[in-house]
């Protein structure tokens, strides 16, 4: 079942663990790719100086994060790779989750074609665990791009469902990776991933 606005619209730590274990799906000329949700990192501007719009920033670029929960923050890194995150709290209030890695679990072939240009027959292991086991990574393997910025994920071919069979795993709380120039905030524990699991970007703080 597509998640609905409601689950969105809470305390974004709350919404950043809970994404644990759900479905990313993206549904492309009728194939729907999935990938169960396996890292997080949350992002909340009011005290963040790792979010875009800290201390109040607003730019055109960065307007979607303070657009409402449930619709989707798609930007470039490196001048190459996207991130996908997912707007949460509530409209006027720049707060957000970045999907870091997700699990592989439907439309395998697509990946691996949108990824490495191959069948999944024809990657290696190494290829495989290195599927989706990152924000950009995931992003080429579910062809999420800019054209997704601002999409809603209530309403459309890009959105997160409740896994079909209920899993149990533990949570893992850390820092997150990449901010060294955010001062204070480097040291947040906003980071959260499933242990031991192995689409993990980083299975360690």
């Amino acid at each position: 079942m597509k998640l609905r606005r409601g689950f969105y619209e809470r305390d974004t730590l709350k919404v950043a663990k809970e994404l644990l274990g759900k479905v990313l799906v993206h549904e492309i000329n009728g194939v729907k790719i999935k990938g169960r949700i396996v890292e997080t990192e949350a992002y909340i501007g009011g005290i963040d100086k790792a979010c875009h719009a800290y201390g109040g920033r607003r730019t055109p670029k960065i307007e979607p994060l303070y657009g409402k929960p449930g619709i989707a923050y798609v930007y470039i890194i490196y001048g190459m790779y996207h991130c996908f995150n997912i707007i949460t709290k509530k409209e006027g209030v720049p707060e957000g989750v970045l999907i870091r890695a997700v699990e592989p679990i439907e439309g395998l072939d697509e990946m691996a074609n949108f990824r490495f240009n191959k069948k999944l027959s024809e990657l290696t292991k190494t290829q495989i665990k290195n599927l989706t086991s990152g924000p950009g990574k995931l992003c080429i393997a579910l062809d999420i791009t800019k054209l997704n910025n601002t999409k809603d994920l209530c309403n459309g071919s890009l959105y997160i469902e409740e896994h079909k069979e209920k899993v149990d795993f533990n949570i893992v709380e850390t820092k997150r990776i990449g901010i060294d120039y955010a001062e204070e905030a480097k040291d947040f524990l906003w980071r959260f991933y499933i242990e031991d699991n192995i689409f993990v970007s980083k299975n360690k703080g």
